[in-house]
């Protein structure tokens, strides 16, 4: 498949006004991926039975609320007490990818706005966030059973625009998964696609995505400091 796109190594474009982004988590702020397959596991032992737990299928889904994700799997919703519950266990384990404090940190000095919109529950989110010391950066973190669609409707980000106050051709939403990217087109916001947690990329461009980030600090060639209002 040909790459979309604009990657902002090379891309000499004219960069819109923003004022906001609006980041998944897991696969783009943190690496929870190692986390992830061992509670997956211990779900699947426990609520269907020994086997191979289908990680690698749940991982292709990522980015959806995980009820949803074990409608399209086919498996039992009673696998979801027990992931969240190893995830909160394990979630000293999550680490944050290099690169994305300093991007953070750089956005906030640039005067943006920064959200998390995330396939996860907004408590658990929130949780792992505090526990990395992460949560201060973001003004509003928004979870799956924090609107009425989840991803890939658009609910979610319009709630962050919304909650932020920022029309949505002032924003950009950061995504490593397609449901991310069509999220952010149903909010007609663009969509980036970061690839630094090596996502499958022909699934993601598949998406359309606006940009490709090839590392987190591409993201600040596309935010240049938001003027005063």
């Amino acid at each position: 498949m040909t790459k979309p796109l604009i990657e902002p190594a090379g891309a000499g474009l004219a960069v819109p006004l923003r004022r906001a982004v609006i980041f998944d988590l897991d696969g783009v702020v943190v690496d929870s991926f190692a986390v992830m397959s061992e509670a997956f596991a211990i779900a699947y032992a426990e609520v269907v039975g020994p086997g191979p737990a289908p990680f690698v299928e749940y991982r292709r889904h990522l980015g959806r609320y995980f009820p949803d994700i074990m409608r399209e799997m086919r498996l039992p919703l009673a696998m979801e007490g027990p992931f969240v519950r190893e995830s909160y266990r394990l979630a000293h384990r999550v680490t944050v990818f290099d690169g994305v404090v300093d991007l953070l940190s750089a956005l906030r000095e640039r005067g943006l706005l920064l959200a998390i919109a995330t396939g996860k529950t907004g408590e658990r989110a929130r949780s792992l966030l505090d526990t990395l010391g992460l949560l201060p950066y973001f003004a509003h973190v928004i979870g799956s059973d924090e609107v009425a669609r989840p991803k890939p409707a658009p609910d979610i980000v319009l709630r962050a625009l919304e909650l932020l106050g920022v029309p949505a051709d002032e924003a950009i939403m950061v995504g490593d998964a397609p449901t991310d990217l069509l999220s952010a087109r149903g909010a007609r916001v663009d969509a980036a696609a970061a690839v630094w947690a090596e996502p499958e990329e022909d699934e993601l461009f598949a998406a359309r995505p606006d940009v490709v980030l090839r590392k987190p600090a591409d993201l600040l060639a596309l935010c240049p400091p938001a003027p005063v209002r």
